[in-house]
């Protein structure tokens, strides 16, 4: 009873037609709903943005998504405008299976930072409170699916490697957005930390 599946970022804004479509991004939804039978523990993560997040091109006059800015902790890129709080974007997939979800954690809402990773926001300093729910109910093994594998998905999976988790990465219920190779350097800093990838 120590294994628990992490579903990152499984929302329309993520899916084809989105405001930050993941290409295929809709297509391993059956699968990660299969998958849920084998957990004991099932968590989903919602980006989860204020309107006029710092993290959005539209935030700053003159620059266009998927440029790169630098913020008070570090570079960021920018992105569309995507996951707005309350809108039909941010809602999971119609077809994903939220029933099943022991905890749903939501990220991203502090105006001021963006936050890829499940168990911390990008400073690398706050915590999303994840972590200390898998430690209260003794789960230590996790296998991450989800949107995007290069962002969303290979952040967490790093961070919980570096808190001391075993982590599995199903690469088959991933899809990447893939901007400049970052899926290739995603997959090599997932391994150096010991991230099975099956």
């Amino acid at each position: 009873m120590t294994e628990a599946l992490i579903v990152i970022d499984m929302q329309n804004d993520f899916c084809p037609g989105g405001a930050l479509e993941v290409p295929e991004g809709d297509v391993i939804v059956a699968g990660i709903n299969a998958l849920m039978a084998e957990f004991p523990a099932v968590i989903l993560t919602q980006d989860w943005h204020p309107a006029g997040h710092s993290s959005f091109a539209s935030s700053h006059t003159g620059r266009a998504p998927f440029e790169m800015t630098e913020m008070p902790y570090g570079p960021q890129i920018l992105w569309p405008d995507h996951c707005v709080q309350g809108s039909r974007g941010a809602e999971f997939h119609p077809e994903l299976n939220t029933d099943r979800a022991d905890l749903i954690v939501r990220k991203g809402y502090d105006p001021a930072v963006d936050s890829y990773s499940a168990l911390f926001e990008n400073d690398h300093e706050t915590p999303t409170g994840l972590d200390g729910y898998l430690r209260d109910r003794g789960l230590e093994r996790l296998t991450m699916v989800g949107l995007a594998t290069d962002f969303c998905v290979g952040f967490s999976a790093q961070d919980a490697a570096d808190n001391g988790y075993e982590v599995t990465l199903r690469s088959d219920l991933c899809r990447a957005i893939n901007l400049d190779g970052s899926l290739d350097a995603a997959l090599e800093a997932m391994r150096a930390k010991g991230v099975r990838i099956s």
